[in-house]
């Protein structure tokens, strides 16, 4: 039929365009975010470009559901702007009869954010974590880089190496500046090698001197060694945490229905529900004023999007401090979004004036006839 692929070809492009903008603009800003981060020590600087891809990643159904409903407006605005809805209101299509095609070009891109939002979602999140943890709770030794000092994880050691020997864990030339229980101590090497003894990991250094003096104290205690042990850490590097809830699969949610579980489910299917209302709000929102500039009606759709998706992230606040529950929460917001976008597309569908002109019911003003003199 020529008015569902007129329809479905105009979708496709604007929103490839869409899509293509709004993921520079993520990645720009994930980036960004991701090289403070790296500069701060929290990840490692090797892996900007895989963290910025599963930040990406994570956050494709929000931008997914963002760019679809851009596209719809920006397409049937077009349509207005053009009067290309005149004449597809002429031929007996009224405003209603554009949700079928609608949907039959968006279900694909409905199922995709519903799968992002509940399955890969927490995948991500725990791809990320995991390489955050890894990086922050290295070992000591893992920091140093030939050449410079630096601090250790609890901050009362420093160390300098002068440079690596592959293949073995050794380094040459060490030296370590301690700092703990009221004493400090200068320790130098020749050479040094990493050993595991249980759970537990040592630097073990020979041919060095160490200096230990007690602080506000003149005297210094000076002793030479061929082997001298100190421990730097565990050598597991990942620590059990209590699992958040973004990191937890959609089987678990569902298992352990705790209020910050709940609140995160909400939250997904929050996602998955929007996508679908946005495309009611979208037939019913869409217009232009020739008066107007091109711009206006776009930044009120911008601000429906971004007051619906606050609305999202203050449900799952608000389910975990017990303000509301799992079921009232989904039924009043995704539900009254839908009755109202199908409310307001009924309106303009059968015409329908709520707020008549209060000026069609003035009765019509008096005319006064001036009634001058006889001449």
């Amino acid at each position: 039929m020529l008015f569902q692929s007129s329809i479905r070809k105009e979708l496709a492009r604007s929103f490839g365009a869409t899509l293509v903008i709004l993921v520079t603009i993520v990645m720009t800003i994930v980036l960004i975010r991701a090289l403070g981060q790296a500069s701060s020590g929290s990840i490692n600087p090797q892996d900007v470009m895989l963290f910025m891809a599963y930040s990406v990643l994570g956050r494709l159904s929000t931008i997914l559901t963002l760019a679809l409903f851009i596209a719809m407006v920006s397409a049937l605005s077009r349509m207005y702007r053009d009067s290309e809805m005149v004449v597809w209101f002429t031929s007996g299509q009224g405003l209603a009869s554009f949700l079928p095609p609608l949907f039959r070009f968006a279900w694909p891109i409905l199922v995709v954010i519903a799968l992002m939002a509940l399955f890969v979602w927490p995948w991500a999140n725990q791809q990320t974590d995991e390489m955050q943890s890894r990086y922050e709770q290295r070992s000591d030794l893992d920091r140093i880089a030939p050449g410079q000092f630096q601090e250790s994880s609890s901050g009362n050691r420093v160390f300098f190496i002068d440079r690596n020997l592959t293949g073995n864990q050794a380094s040459n030339n060490v030296f370590i500046a301690t700092t703990e229980k009221g004493k400090s101590a200068i320790t130098t090497a020749h050479s040094g090698r990493l050993e595991t003894r249980g759970d537990a990991q040592f630097l073990m250094l020979e041919n060095g001197q160490r200096l230990e003096n007690t602080i506000g104290q003149s005297a210094l205690k000076i002793s030479d060694f061929e082997e001298y042990g100190t421990k730097t850490g565990r050598s597991v590097s990942l620590t059990e945490n209590v699992p958040q809830a973004k990191l937890l699969s959609l089987q678990t949610l569902i298992r352990d229905p705790t209020r910050a579980n709940l609140g995160e489910l909400a939250w997904r299917l929050g996602l998955a529900l929007a996508s679908i209302n946005l495309v009611v709000l979208a037939v019913a929102l869409a217009s232009v004023n020739p008066r107007g500039g091109r711009s206006g009606n776009m930044v009120f759709i911008l601000l429906t999007f971004v007051v619906y998706n606050n609305f999202i992230n203050l449900g799952q606040s608000w389910i975990f401090a017990g303000l509301i529950s799992f079921g009232s929460l989904l039924a009043a917001l995704h539900g009254g979004a839908l009755l109202l976008g199908l409310g307001w597309l009924a309106k303009r569908h059968f015409n329908w004036v709520v707020w008549p002109a209060s000026r069609l019911r003035r009765p019509p003003p008096a005319v006064r006839v001036d009634q001058g003199a006889a001449p």
